[in-house]
């Protein structure tokens, strides 16, 4: 490797740059490129009847401006063009947008495929860059601004042969971020004295770092600077098409707009030329996170990653920002406990405050079952969260020390990650609950003074004890029966609610010869549950 072959993209100079100092407040105006910049880029492009799919899926998701091809460079473009406005596959309030080069027999034939439409977005472009210029097409910077002037006057030319839609004009300089600042406002100044927008009928000017080329602040400045230099900047949308070369689309984008670009244009978990388009669920969901409405419906992400994941063959990665499979998981102890800890302070209608949770899962359907996730790293606190959402059992400190080793055996044994299912079964298994060891027929308690008289029948055989409660006259019957004494240390107890039944689970932590051990017993009622929990101990303590 040898890094003295390469040298940095020139950028301006903006020593009073005002971008850093600036807050998004709202979401960007949206143009997806799914179905051309994204579908251009798959070894398999997509067919006519999955771009319909494609297409239906973009508008339901809230999308008003989509880019569906470059009619006049297939016929497959130029028929699924011809299908969406035929059939009526264009809501009112979309408007479809196509590209084009600067050449006029192909900006003729993208307006014979757009006829009919009710209205559109044209977008023409060239290439802007020095290298291009020089290596590509060998022509001087007159030579590419003349061609850009062209391309612009014969798309208003062509417009006037239909006068029934409502076009708009959009111009790309494009690898404008290896394009000379200067003069790519010089260009793009020039298409808009051909096309005369004003603020009511603005065009659109798009800034692609069609390679990118610098680190995102310094794309902000480019697009500061071109913003600040342009004559008649309120007759002009700016727009900005980032790629991921340096895996910072998303980056340069976000502060493009702080740069004061107004449109942003993207692809769906950002597929793309090379490394990609820009992501726009990406960048939407940031703004989500900071309380800004994204203007689009990304609430349930699994229905549309599938199809996108069909059409493109190609997986989302489980890290996936916001989306992937594993984005909201947790396999570290410290990370579970936090979780579970915040999650019990968390209510409903307060700020989301959720450490190691930007956002609430349940927002994108994602179910608290596939946060914390129990392997050998996992601790106590995962555990404990894990039984509690998915089983309603609201373990005491004492039992999650307890049982927190047996998970982690578990898992060890599993090599992987133990299923909840697995999880609570091990947890019933372990505390013997599926089997109780006695049966109880049937108890009497009476109230003597300040003692409770028990009288309960186990496994055929009456037991009598006394006590100051229910625990230590069963304790007291034991010993008087055994001979054996221990101490009760703690002692918890819930309701557990399943459907339209409900049951009780008592926890029991007792004490004899310097041993401590842990009782629990599950019942339809909280006394029995109470007397299985220390029978059960019993048990271990006779043999």
């Amino acid at each position: 490797m040898n890094p003295n072959r390469y040298c940095p993209t020139a950028t301006p100079d903006l020593p009073n740059r005002q971008w850093p100092n600036r807050r998004l407040t709202q979401a960007p105006i949206w143009a997806s490129v799914d179905l051309r910049d994204g579908n251009q880029a798959l070894a398999h492009p997509m067919t006519v009847e999955q771009k319909l799919r494609v297409w239906h899926q973009l508008v339901k998701m809230g999308f008003k401006t989509i880019e569906i091809g470059f009619p006049s460079a297939s016929q497959p473009e130029y028929e699924f063009t011809r299908r969406l406005i035929e059939e009526k596959h264009i809501p009112d309030d979309v408007t479809v947008q196509v590209l084009v080069q600067a050449r006029e027999h192909l900006i003729k034939r993208t307006y014979e495929a757009l006829s009919g439409v009710k209205q559109a977005v044209v977008h023409v472009y060239n290439t802007t860059s020095t290298l291009q210029r020089e290596k590509v097409f060998c022509k001087s910077k007159a030579d590419i601004k003349a061609m850009a002037i062209q391309g612009a006057e014969w798309v208003q030319q062509y417009a006037a042969d239909y006068p029934d839609s409502q076009w708009t004009f959009q111009y790309s300089p494009e690898s404008f971020s290896q394009t000379e600042a200067d003069y790519a406002v010089e260009v793009c100044e020039a298409v808009m004295a051909i096309w005369q927008p004003s603020p009511k009928q603005p065009c659109i000017l798009n800034l692609p770092a069609t390679v990118e080329s610098t680190s995102p602040n310094r794309f902000a400045d480019q697009v500061e600077y071109f913003i600040e230099h342009l004559s008649n900047r309120e007759s002009a949308i700016i727009s900005v098409h980032t790629h991921n070369d340096r895996g910072c689309a998303v980056a340069a984008a976000e502060l493009a707009l702080l740069a004061g670009a107004d449109r942003v244009e993207g692809t769906i978990l950002g597929n793309g030329e090379r490394t990609g388009n820009m992501d726009i669920v990406t960048l939407a969901m940031n703004l989500y996170s900071e309380g800004i409405d994204p203007q689009l419906d990304l609430s349930h992400p699994d229905e549309w990653i599938s199809l996108f994941e069909e059409v493109t063959r190609i997986q989302t990665h489980p890290r996936h920002p916001w989306v992937g499979e594993a984005v909201y998981t947790a396999y570290s102890g410290s990370h579970q406990d936090a979780i579970r800890k915040c999650l019990m302070h968390q209510t409903n209608d307060s700020q989301w405050q959720v450490a190691y949770l930007p956002i609430n899962p349940q927002d994108l359907q994602r179910d608290y079952e596939a946060i914390i996730r129990v392997n050998s790293q996992s601790g106590k606190a995962g555990t404990a969260f894990v039984l509690a959402q998915e089983y309603g059992l609201d373990l005491p400190k004492w039992v999650q020390q307890d049982f927190a080793p047996i998970a982690q055996q578990m898992a060890e044994e599993t090599d992987g990650i133990v299923s909840h299912q697995q999880l609570y079964e091990g947890f019933v298994d372990h505390y013997h609950l599926n089997q109780p060891q006695h049966t109880i027929r049937q108890y009497q308690l009476d109230c003597e003074g300040e003692l409770e008289q028990l009288k309960i029948e186990i496994d055929g055989e009456v037991w009598q004890g006394q006590g100051n409660g229910t625990l230590s006259a069963l304790c007291d019957a034991f010993t008087q029966r055994t001979g054996i004494s221990f101490e009760i240390l703690d002692y918890a107890e819930h309701a557990i609610e399943s459907g339209t039944h409900s049951k009780a689970i008592a926890y029991v932590l007792v004490q004899q010869s310097k041993q401590s051990r842990i009782g629990i017993g599950m019942a339809t009622d909280s006394v029995t549950a109470m007397i299985q929990a220390v029978l059960s101990v019993m048990v271990f303590t006779q043999h």
